[in-house]
């Protein structure tokens, strides 16, 4: 038993990236800018989309910074290795960890790509949640670094959702995906609660339900 899983699992790891790029393929996709327009210049960027859109998420990437370095942000779970198998295929750059597991090498690695004005792609509500609701530390991180964040709010015309706590969701083939862009600098606060309160509201500006 243990044997077949091992060769499904295989399989499914080395199909999973033709799939994603098929499937990715089919797709009518639509992008809108809301707000200040996209960083013309080189220097670091974070591409943020939520857990549960991931499909369209991570090559939407390579679509809007065509030749740039792209550094994926992937948990250490069993989920996360298949993940991390199938973009290392898809040549993304790898940073494994998360706010629970490997947060300071996670840090570190972050640092690194945005200093060598690399994108860093993350879903800021995963892996774990709450749902559609960045986590701190990726706001910390864009301002240490004085990196924009670059949002993607993605909409699928025709989708499966998930019973899973990030609602996932998988678009069907030809669907239509609306991407609305928002670039956010993340400003300086006077305290942590200010901060804090700041956060929360661009979470609740970015909630697509």
């Amino acid at each position: 038993m243990a044997f077949v899983k091992h060769i499904l699992l295989k399989s499914a790891t080395h199909l999973l990236p033709h799939v994603l790029k098929l499937l990715f393929g089919t797709l009518k996709i639509d992008i809108e800018h809301t707000g200040e327009r996209m960083p013309e210049d080189d220097r670091g960027v974070m591409f943020a989309f939520w857990h549960g859109k991931m499909i369209a998420g991570w090559l939407l990437a390579r679509r809007l910074f065509p030749g740039r370095d792209i550094s994926a942000v992937v948990s250490l779970s069993g989920d996360g290795q298949i993940l991390s198998d199938a973009l290392d295929r898809l040549r993304f750059r790898l940073i494994r960890g998360s706010s629970s597991r490997g947060k300071e090498v996670v840090k570190r690695n972050i640092g690194v790509a945005l200093s060598s004005r690399g994108v860093v792609a993350v879903t800021p509500d995963g892996p774990r949640g709450p749902h559609q609701r960045f986590k701190y530390g990726t706001l910390r991180l864009a301002a240490l670094h004085h990196a924009p964040v670059v949002f993607a709010e993605i909409r699928y015309s025709n989708a499966r959702s998930l019973k899973s706590w990030d609602r996932f969701e998988i678009p069907m083939p030809f669907s239509r995906v609306q991407v609305t862009l928002r670039v956010v600098q993340v400003p300086e606060f006077r305290d942590e609660a200010a901060f804090r309160a700041w956060a929360d509201k661009l979470s609740g500006g970015f909630d697509d339900e």
